[in-house]
């Protein structure tokens, strides 16, 4: 007999930790929005979230690497996934929300532009450049998940539960810095910003090494990766980037829950307010943990990040944004009675009647929408006379 929202809630209940966010204690969604027979509200949001489609649209934007560079390489998709997927395990392990935290791992990139954070740094000038606040992905990500998706005749947006809403608002790793509030979100959306550091650490690294921009001698010189390396280094190159990327995603996975269990105990956490009340996360790396991955992370910024391959794709494609913005700018405005014609998709042009949006941030939130792909074409469509509109 299958069983029902109502019976999950129940199960929920008598199951997760005191402290992990519950389906039936949820704040709700903006809008009036009957909840469904056989799912929770967090499974709904997951199911709305992997169905809309700026969650397809990922799979054709960067990582690391551009997608025309090979399709071995991670997109913004396929990281997404690990991220849930590590997130999930670190909830499960803590008796937290498994939904609540799926639902908020596949959901926080969604905001980001093309080719990867070079991308969102050249929109964010851009946007300054005119008077406008800025561009950020998880400001982004909350404003396509709140109003640009128009997939129900009820409401705009996916209206999403608070809580989701709170964790992609709340993403916080050193790539995102969110501007709203100084309070702590769920310990849900917590291990989600953690998971998404230990998968794009990890990650990266594998794809690094793969593009052989990373030189896997170089790592037997990192805590975290110098014991796996001495144990394994007769291994051939494959082999043994295989053995240090499970390592580092194992020994970061097993430190955080750990000392996020010890945090849970030490700061007397009960109930869901306990979580928000403090001022620091929770959900946390052990000191020694945090140097090794920082130590990690500071070795892929001079090694990889800052490699002068990544760099020449960074400034090449940071120049096709800015050309599609300022073209987009200045040729926005439609009045038919001047005989002045915009060279925007009508659909885009409606959207900005619509909402009332500023002409920047109409073309903002085209240009971020667009995949890796869809922005090259573009670009060659407007600027290579050979090329067919």
């Amino acid at each position: 007999m299958s069983l029902k929202r109502i019976q999950y809630e129940d199960i929920e209940k008598a199951n997760l930790a005191s402290y992990a966010m519950k389906s039936k204690e949820t704040k709700g969604r903006d809008s009036k929005d009957d909840e469904h027979e056989l799912r929770t509200c967090f499974s709904r949001d997951r199911d709305r979230i992997v169905h809309c489609g700026a969650f397809r649209r990922l799979e054709y934007k960067t990582q690391v690497f551009v997608v025309h560079e090979g399709d071995y390489y991670r997109t913004r998709l396929t990281h997404t996934m690990e991220v849930s997927q590590i997130a999930r395990t670190l909830a499960r392990n803590l008796r937290l929300n498994e939904d609540l935290t799926e639902a908020i791992a596949l959901a926080h990139d969604l905001g980001h532009t093309p080719f990867g954070h070079s991308g969102e740094e050249k929109l964010d000038q851009l946007m300054k450049a005119h008077g406008q606040k800025g561009f950020e992905h998880n400001s982004q990500s909350l404003r396509i998940v709140t109003l640009l998706e128009e997939r129900y005749p009820g409401f705009t947006g996916l209206n999403l539960t608070y809580e989701v809403r709170e964790g992609i608002d709340k993403h916080r790793t050193d790539f995102d810095k969110p501007s709203s509030g100084s309070s702590q979100p769920t310990l849900e959306a917590q291990v989600v910003n953690l998971a998404d550091e230990i998968a794009y650490n990890s990650h990266d690294l594998d794809d690094g090494i793969k593009s052989n921009l990373v030189d896997v001698e170089k790592l037997k010189g990192l805590a975290i990766c110098s014991e796996m390396y001495a144990k394994n280094r007769g291994m051939d190159k494959n082999s043994l980037r295989y053995h240090i990327v499970r390592n580092i995603i194992d020994v970061l996975s097993k430190d955080l829950i750990g000392q996020t269990e010890t945090n849970i105990e030490q700061r007397g956490i009960k109930t869901v307010e306990d979580v928000r009340k403090f001022k620091d996360p929770t959900a946390a790396f052990s000191a020694e943990t945090a140097k090794k991955k920082n130590e990690l992370k500071a070795f892929l910024m001079r090694n990889l990040y800052k490699h002068y391959r990544v760099i020449r794709m960074e400034v090449k494609h940071q120049r096709i944004l800015e050309e599609l913005f300022n073209t987009y700018l200045n040729k926005f405005d439609e009045n038919r009675e001047k005989n002045i014609y915009s060279i925007l998709p009508p659909e885009v042009l409606d959207k900005h009647h619509k909402l009332k949006t500023t002409k920047e941030q109409a073309v903002c939130d085209y240009i971020a929408s667009m995949t890796d792909n869809f922005a090259l074409l573009e670009h060659k469509r407007l600027f290579d006379p050979m090329e067919r509109v």
